[in-house]
């Protein structure tokens, strides 16, 4: 029913099917499917993943439909992005589908309830059954904010206590300046930054800290950033957000359109920087892949090219939500035909 669903929704602009499918699951009810295969089951940063495909930030932008989205048979789910205060985001139209492509273009602009109403949220999640599910969430800055690092810390401070890990999103490419904090000076002193606050918060002193970065970097700033991250502890890098580059190759009559570029076409260019970045952090940072999966092979190789974790949403659009089960299918029966006992055994293997 839900995958006829998405055949209809794609006969409507993309911002209004999505806001229809987020007030849909709301109010439907599923029933979860935890019953994973063992072999999909990893502990890691403290916690227990019972299998390595996440929702990645956008979809459930102000904790709406959490329970839902584990219904899928996600492992973990990432909400946000969240800002401090509620934002409408950029002008409309800011979201197109390129369809031939199997790709989309946003330029949304962190739009977002803000932070109150995703606490209050959350609190709902913290006193369900949901609690033990794992949840991150995914901070940014106001657009019109005089001081970006402080936003930040205020969101760690706001929500870090009610969320599995924390991910410092400073790599969209829809907000003004955002990419700039990814420069050495500028990420170093955000990274140390964020890494005080959370040893200062007794809260959130154990949680894990992510840092989602672009795939539009250069090789010296992919440097920078893997060795600034060991040496300040953190936990993990999001490897990666959407692309401003456009392949010669794209077919879609959208494909100038402004804003960041996911789907299948960021496939090979996220595969790219995890490689690196798996060589240059050692293996020694947890690594989660994002960009243009859609199949269990597609999930096989982000994991052998280094990643621990994978997370999609571009997917889900085009191909509805039991995409998700089919993925956990073809991802195990490839584990097991080439003879590992656990998924952690194929991590890197292509590296």
């Amino acid at each position: 029913m839900l995958d006829s669903s998405i055949k209809i929704l794609k006969f409507l602009p993309p911002e209004i099917a999505h806001s229809i499918t987020i007030n849909a699951l709301k109010y439907l009810n599923f029933k979860y499917n935890d019953n994973d295969d063992s072999i999909l089951s990893q502990h890691l940063i403290g916690l227990d993943f019972p299998n390595p495909i996440g929702l990645a930030a956008g979809f459930d932008k102000n904790v709406d439909v959490v329970k839902s989205m584990f219904s899928l048979g996600f492992g973990f789910i990432e909400v946000g992005t969240i800002t401090p205060l509620p934002q409408r985001g950029n002008s409309r139209p800011r979201v197109f589908r390129l369809e031939q492509d199997k790709a989309i273009i946003n330029s949304l602009g962190f739009n977002n309830k803000g932070s109150k109403k995703a606490k209050k949220n959350l609190m709902k999640i913290k006193n369900s059954y949901l609690q033990n599910k794992i949840i991150g969430v995914n901070l940014g800055k106001n657009k019109n904010s005089t001081n970006s690092l402080n936003d930040y810390l205020f969101g760690m401070e706001e929500l870090g206590s009610l969320a599995g890990y924390i991910t410092i999103n400073i790599s969209s490419p829809n907000t003004e300046g955002l990419r700039e904090l990814q420069l050495r000076d500028n990420i170093e002193n955000l990274i140390k930054q964020v890494i005080s606050k959370r040893e200062k918060i007794d809260s959130i002193n154990k949680k894990p800290i992510f840092i989602k970065i672009a795939p539009d970097l250069n090789d010296d700033q992919l440097r920078d950033i893997a060795l600034i991250s060991l040496a300040n502890n953190v936990d993990g890098l999001i490897l990666t957000n959407t692309t401003t580059d456009r392949p010669n190759n794209l077919l879609s009559k959208n494909k100038n359109c402004k804003g960041g570029l996911s789907g299948k076409p960021l496939f090979e260019k996220s595969n790219n920087i995890l490689r690196k970045m798996y060589n240059l952090t050692n293996g020694q940072i947890i690594l989660i892949g994002v960009g243009g999966i859609s199949s269990g092979s597609d999930c096989y190789e982000k994991i052998k090219s280094g990643a621990s974790l994978v997370q999609l949403y571009s997917a889900l659009t085009y191909s509805g939500p039991s995409l998700i089960s089919k993925i956990k299918k073809e991802l195990t029966d490839l584990i097991k035909t080439d003879g590992y006992k656990n998924i952690s055994e194929v991590i890197g293997k292509s590296v």
